[in-house]
């Protein structure tokens, strides 16, 4: 089957959405990458189950993750991929992967190279498969998360998805 077969076989897959912020400031009134990331999920027609604010904290990054993905087909986490002590998000997410979307970052990097030049370097962003759930880790700038959810995730997440059920029938 073609690429564009698949994608419009699984242009009715469900699917159901967590939201996960990580910040050690921001609430649910100050969490515009939050808010703009279920509004661009439901604006397409996803359905957001779960949102949560945690702090940069590994344990409870982990611990929001594993709760999830027993809820959601894929959570979508903006905040802590910098390269401060404290940013500690890639690596909860990189340690839970079981097969990684390399693509996800490279692309997210090389248009974010076009936008703002090589400070690109600096987007750490990841994405794979952990327990039949997709995880997308990315920046939590308002910017980073248009790019990512609104060019990179929104127009493969159908397609993402129904390539895992459609595996595991």
């Amino acid at each position: 089957m073609s690429y564009e077969e698949h994608r419009a076989l699984s242009k009715d897959t469900p699917v159901r959405c967590g939201v996960v912020t990580v910040s050690d400031t921001r609430t649910e009134v100050t969490d515009r990458s939050g808010a703009l990331i279920r509004d661009l999920l439901e604006g397409a027609g996803f359905e957001v189950t779960s949102y949560r604010i945690v702090a940069d904290e590994p344990q409870e990054i982990g611990e929001c993750i594993d709760i999830f993905c027993e809820q959601c087909e894929a959570v979508l986490i903006s905040g802590g991929t910098g390269i401060s002590r404290r940013d500690t998000t890639i690596e909860v997410v990189g340690t839970r992967l079981q097969k990684t979307l390399p693509g996800f970052g490279e692309i997210f990097r090389m248009l974010s190279y076009e936008e703002i030049g090589a400070g690109a370097m600096l987007s750490r962003a990841v994405a794979g498969l952990y327990r039949e759930t997709l995880l997308f880790s990315m920046p939590g700038s308002t910017n980073a998360v248009r790019l990512a959810v609104g060019k990179l995730i929104l127009p493969e997440l159908h397609h993402l998805v129904w390539e895992i059920v459609r595996q595991a029938k």
